[in-house]
């Protein structure tokens, strides 16, 4: 569904994006992750045609695309980080979707505009203006905009800036359907707790490179150096922890609270082996888990590895032209 070649953008003598291959198939969910000015938005708007590349070449539906191919363009959806929300103020939400229902042809425009209110708990604001819209309320209508015309590919620029924990959930909700439906999602975001819950590959973006990009799972296993077994007990005795660090498989170990907290090598039965150790002191563990990296580790792990790395390809990193 979306695919480019050493995809490049430079403004002047800075390079944004530099020679990205991307390769993403239809219903997947693909998340697109990086700092701010890591070459995201650049990347976005090649892809949707609104800047043109440098160099290299980008493929949606399998053939090329241009801004002057319309019949691409009009499978595609967009959620911008930004609504424009000054410039339509004037409007209703039935009003706004109404137009764009118009542009794209949309069949049963108001049965659809409906349905789709509902599935984001709007269905109540449809005749209120814009100018009475709280942000997480117009993110909420960017989505029903963009999703009006069915499109094939939906692109999210940060779809949950601005949103509740209940509209978190609703737009989360929202996204997984989609895809089990078959649409195509490529979500930008710095929100990375969200996307470890939605996305099935993602791809980490630092400084207009492409340093990792793998299936969730994958990425955080080969990340981690170590895992953590959490154990909770009734009490932590004082010199517990000490004992527990001279322990053989034993690679560091913190008390928090009633809890304690012991990093292991990622391969190896160590939870069998520290239960029997705890039993023996006389210590009964109330429940014992395995805490895998998260997807903020597994970013933090990759980005500042490759600090050294870029940093002498030239440039202070900052972006002339506002890059996010």
């Amino acid at each position: 569904m979306i695919r480019t070649e050493q995809l490049t953008k430079r403004y002047g003598s800075f390079t944004a994006v530099a020679g990205i291959d991307l390769n993403i198939p239809a219903g997947e969910i693909y998340g697109f992750l990086g700092p701010n000015g890591a070459g995201k938005t650049s990347t976005i708007l090649m892809l949707l045609g609104v800047v043109k590349p440098t160099a290299g070449e980008i493929r949606l539906f399998g053939e090329p695309y241009s801004p002057a191919r319309l019949d691409l363009r009009r499978r595609i959806g967009v959620v911008p980080e930004k609504h424009p929300a000054g410039m339509w103020s004037w409007m209703t939400a039935g009003e706004y979707l109404r137009l764009f229902a118009d542009l794209f042809r949309v069949p049963q425009a108001d049965r659809r505009i409906d349905h789709l209110l509902e599935r984001v708990g709007l269905a109540q604001v449809k005749r209120k203006k814009f100018a009475q819209f709280s942000r997480g309320m117009l993110q909420k209508l960017s989505i029903v905009r963009a999703l009006l015309h069915d499109p094939d590919i939906l692109f999210l620029d940060e779809p949950i800036s601005g949103l509740d924990p209940f509209g978190v959930k609703q737009i989360r909700d929202l996204i997984l359907e989609e895809s089990r439906e078959g649409r195509t999602i490529f979500v930008s975001s710095h929100l990375l707790s969200e996307m470890e819950k939605v996305c099935g590959r993602v791809a980490i973006i630092y400084r207009g490179r492409l340093l990792a990009e793998d299936r969730m799972e994958h990425l955080l296993s080969t990340l981690a150096k170590d895992r953590e077994i959490h154990v909770d007990l009734e009490q932590v005795p004082p010199e517990l922890p000490d004992r527990v660090a001279a322990l053989e498989f034993a690679r560091g170990v913190q008390r928090r609270g009633n809890t304690l907290v012991v990093k292991v090598a990622k391969t190896g039965d160590s939870r069998r082996a520290l239960s029997k150790f705890l039993i023996d002191q006389d210590l009964v563990p109330l429940g014992i888990q395995e805490q895998s990296l998260s997807l903020e580790e597994a970013f933090v792990t990759i980005t500042s590895e490759n600090v050294d790395l870029f940093a002498g390809m030239g440039g202070d990193g900052q972006n002339p032209a506002g890059e996010s």
